[in-house]
């Protein structure tokens, strides 16, 4: 039950709901879940197709712009839909739709473990024509252009005329929404088309954009082996293919879409379609089933999260891990966007989250896709000493706040540019990958140079005051505090990002001193600035209250009024859409974690009494509006010993889309929540710790479960973790591996799981 998601409702808000739910996507190529057929006129929907990295520039508008302000921003692009089946039945062609006649059962279904979507429905129209239809969705990870839809007419008391009216449309539009910040609010119209046409058998639409200057071309082709007429009609946007047949026995029409751009495919974008669907001409719609769920299984080998006792939990995960890998970009043009490929929401842009939220997933399951993304971000680094330069630096990196191709794309800076710590987040990236791999080769000549870059930015950011080095006027993961000095996320995040610049340096200088000094010449770094590095690490400025035995957010945050949550009305959150930013930063409240974030990520050097005190004084100050933010609290409820708080976090977690918890799931599904319910397993209840000196656990058991279990990638092998209430086990494929698991280090060997009593929490600091 759990491998399969299912729904048998026709309501109006589950549908716009379910177009999320049931999205399809490969990393390149995401299909909303919408009906073929269409829905009625008044319901809401959302129709889209989406190709990661696809964008159009549009304008920014400003009241007032000033110095370094993004002109323009790069704006996901809603692409050619080919999503359009229409059924219709008899001459007088009686239109099949499940809001007219009498549905006499309906499901939709997900496959988790197979990777494909399913309406089954059983109808009789308004006329009595009674049919079975059902409708079979592949987006395909190996043939990473394809989209394809099967559909299947069973004739039950009605034998006769039947019209398969298929369109693939050029005429596509943006949703905008003018109250939700969240959606894009202007620029519906992204796409004009440029082509529409029937070429070597193939239906065509040729679509472009008008700024960045980039096309795109859906190629369809239509497989049956019923006997049926089949005529196109070529539109001005769009081209229009009806398909008769005389409905005797059952009748099977796969519609295969092609999706190329120019960012991919070049010039020859439409000819790479044409040779697409010449080249899987000879395979069936089945073979294509079968290559899909290998591949699938493939990936549950590596990621698959194993919970006893709660099934809705383990419906959850699984349904997060799912959409979280269908929306890694597995090129060096794309990434993860906030919302993946299921919706619109957040137009598109790539954030922290996936450094932080999404990447450890990959990093510990499918080491080589968070390599790939990872070194998409070294591609912007270009990009990010443009904008360090624009902002005023003369030296280092700077990435933008919210990006697709590496130009800033945030609008307001005091929740967006101000947030210098992304630096910080991707570098602390490229050292978690690296800790977890060993990848020597790649942190010499992808990481070093970054480490490089966002380290130079602390210093020309940051300066020293007395016996400190203080940074100034930055926003910290929380945007209801803004433009602040001393976050201390941002500083402990700046020291451990310069740490790691001189480990990095004096690596380079003992082990492969000749392409240091190639380094050294590529980006003009003087060798006296590793010795700067250090002693700023060394004199950063940690904010610390003695009265609360806490760290301070900032240097100002303590000294506010603390939020009147009594008296806010649970009909005003989240407080973004309800109050003016400036009422949110005169008041103590965070929109998420913050400094109980930092803790999780850098604990060594932190005292347990100053987690512990830290973690419940902003427990109570947070309201959570932020998807990213339970998985944290969780984490770091499970690292101080409260597990049945540990819990209640994870299960605003575990089910947030599924549920709808946030409101939101209509405009696209939470990539990074569904990475946060991974970490909050895995480094919340298993107390999974990454270190230069090994892997560390310290695993804990929810009461509410029996066991769980999960499959992690360290160093080349794979190792199995299961916790149960008694007994804890961990095995290893591969080479023999030390691990440490409640602070004591074992030996691990292939073929000889290690059996240790699974205990409480020992109220420890890991190590």
């Amino acid at each position: 039950m759990s491998w399969t998601i299912s729904s048998k409702s026709l309501a109006a808000e589950s549908l716009l709901l379910e177009e999320s739910i049931y999205s399809l996507a490969n990393g390149y190529l995401g299909v909303r879940g919408n009906f073929e057929e269409g829905y009625q006129q008044s319901y809401d929907s959302i129709r889209g197709t989406y190709i990661n990295a696809f964008y159009e520039q549009v304008e920014i508008p400003y009241g007032e712009k000033l110095f370094g302000f993004p002109s323009t921003q790069q704006k996901i692009v809603n692409m050619i839909d080919s999503q359009t089946i229409e059924i219709l039945f008899g001459e007088d062609e009686e239109r099949f739709s499940v809001f007219d006649g009498e549905v006499l059962s309906y499901e939709r279904k997900l496959h988790l473990d197979k990777g494909y979507s399913e309406r089954i429905i059983h109808w009789k129209s308004p006329k009595g024509r009674e049919v079975k239809i059902h409708f079979t969705r592949l987006v395909s990870f190996e043939n990473r252009e394809l989209f394809s839809i099967n559909l299947k007419v069973e004739p039950i008391t009605y034998f006769g005329q039947v019209k398969i009216v298929s369109v693939v449309d050029g005429n596509v539009t943006n949703y905008v929404n003018d109250h939700d910040p969240r959606v894009g609010s202007s620029h519906a119209r992204l796409l004009h088309t440029i082509d529409s046409t029937i070429e070597k058998g193939y239906a065509m639409v040729v679509n472009g954009t008008t700024n960045s200057k980039l096309k795109t071309a859906c190629v369809t082709s239509y497989h049956y082996e019923s006997e049926g007429k089949i005529k196109d009609e070529i539109k001005e946007a769009a081209v229009v293919t009806s398909i008769d047949f005389t409905l005797s026995q059952p009748i099977t029409v796969e519609k295969r879409n092609i999706y190329v751009d120019t960012v991919r495919h070049g010039n020859e974008f439409i000819q790479s379609a044409i040779d697409i669907q010449n080249q899987l001409k000879g395979v069936t719609f089945q073979e294509l089933l079968l290559e899909q769920e290998k591949y699938v299984q493939n990936f549950w080998a590596h990621a698959d999260i194993q919970i006893y006792g709660d099934e809705k939990v383990q419906e959850g995960i699984r349904f997060n891990l799912y959409h979280l890998h269908q929306a890694a970009g597995r090129d060096s043009f794309s990434n993860i966007s906030a919302k993946g490929l299921s919706g619109e929401g957040y137009e598109g842009h790539y954030f922290w989250d996936t450094e932080i939220y999404m990447l450890p997933v990959f990093i510990m399951t499918k080491p080589e896709i968070a390599r790939q993304l990872l070194l998409f971000r070294y591609s912007l680094l270009e990009h990010a000493r443009n904008r360090a330069k624009e902002m005023g630096h003369t030296k280092g990196a700077l990435f933008p706040w919210r990006t697709i191709s590496g130009g800033e794309c945030s609008s307001y800076f005091p929740a967006g540019t101000a947030q210098y710590h992304i630096s910080a987040d991707i570098a602390y990236s490229f050292i978690q990958y690296y800790l977890a791999t060993n990848d020597e080769q790649f942190f010499m000549k992808y990481a070093a140079e970054v480490l490089f870059e966002t380290a130079r930015l602390w210093m020309d950011t940051g300066h020293f005051t007395g016996e400190y080095f203080k940074i100034d006027a930055v926003t910290g993961p929380d945007e209801y505090t803004a433009v602040v000095n001393n976050n201390y996320y941002t500083n402990l995040m700046a020291k451990y990002n310069l740490e790691w610049a001189v480990k990095a340096f004096e690596k380079l200088q003992k082990e492969l001193p000749e392409q240091k000094e190639v380094l050294v010449n590529k980006i003009g770094l003087e060798k006296t600035e590793a010795l700067f590095w250090r002693n700023a690490a060394n004199r950063m400025y940690l904010p610390y209250d003695e009265e609360r035995k806490i760290n301070a957010q900032d240097d100002s945050f303590l000294q506010k009024d603390i939020w009147d949550f009594e008296n806010t009305p649970k009909e005003n959150y989240p407080l973004l859409l309800h109050y003016h930013p400036l009422t949110l930063y005169r008041y103590q409240v965070c929109k998420q974690a913050d400094t109980v974030l930092a803790h999780f990520l850098i604990e060594d050097g932190t005292d347990e009494e100053t987690i512990k005190n830290s973690y419940h004084y902003y427990e109570n100050i947070t309201t959570h509006d932020s998807s990213l933010s339970s998985c944290i609290f969780s984490i770091m409820g499970a690292k101080i010993g409260d597990i049945q708080k540990a819990y209640e976090y994870f299960i605003e977690t575990a089910r947030l889309d599924l549920d709808n918890t946030h409101g939101n799931t209509k405009d696209g599904l939470h990539m990074a929540n569904m990475g946060g319910t991974w970490l909050a397993i895995v480094f919340g209840f298993a107390g999974l710790r990454i270190k230069e000196s090994g892997l560390f656990l310290n695993p804990e058991l929810p009461n509410a479960w029996d066991g769980y279990e999960c499959s992690l990638q360290y160093h080349g092998r794979s190792i199995k973790l299961k916790v149960e209430k008694s007994v804890t086990s961990i095995e290893v494929k591969g080479n023999r591996l030390d691990v440490y698991i409640y602070g004591k280090r074992y030996e691990l060997v292939e073929n000889r799981p290690v059996l240790i009593e699974t205990q409480r929490f020992i109220g420890e600091i890991r190590q």
